[in-house]
């Protein structure tokens, strides 16, 4: 039979940035936009807070752009700091890069995995409700309840087997089978 877990993120992710204002790294987003107008062209950032000083910095979303290239439903999911808006604007690649940060997702996430652990063979599904980079090793252990070091010797031992690769970081959908 066939489990389904789900991974499933339950804040947003910790921004890794250099604060301008002390030797803190970390930033959070807590969703509110600044829209700011110039004439017929528009700049979009999303404010952040540095955990340690409390500064506030600007991510860049959009610039110069002009108003009317700005579907009015983003408009308005701007205006009203969206924080479904601000999670999807997080992960996109292109706001990453302009604005050179990464993210943490640790704590920012649980795993949901209906049941417990109770037969020797079980075919598992695990699915990402948002592309969070977690090691697949860590996932099993925390829904079977067993060690890092336990599931990483199942999986050296071909116990745990599965059709991507278990020792990196995985953020897309992905099944295993677990035999003890």
């Amino acid at each position: 039979m066939l489990e389904n877990w789900v991974v499933v993120p339950v804040c947003l992710p910790v921004v890794l940035r250099r604060c301008r204002s002390c030797p803190a790294g970390r930033f959070r987003a807590n969703g509110k936009f600044r829209v700011n107008a110039n004439h017929k062209l528009l700049d979009v950032w999303l404010l952040v807070r540095c955990v340690a000083c409390g500064d506030t910095a600007k991510l860049t979303i959009l610039e110069r752009v002009n108003v009317r290239s700005v579907r009015p439903e983003l408009l308005d999911r701007l205006h009203e700091n969206d924080l479904g808006l601000a999670a999807e604007l997080l992960q996109d690649p292109a706001v990453l890069r302009r604005n050179r940060i990464a993210l943490d997702w640790d704590g920012s996430w649980r795993l949901d995995t209906g049941s417990s652990c109770h037969s020797d063979l079980r075919d598992v599904s695990v699915r990402f409700e948002v592309p969070i980079p977690v090691r697949p090793a860590r996932l099993i252990a925390e829904g079977c309840g067993l060690s890092r070091g336990e599931v990483e010797r199942l999986i050296d031992a071909g116990k745990v087997v599965s059709g991507v690769r278990l020792t990196g970081k995985v953020s897309g959908d992905f099944t295993f089978t677990l035999k003890r």
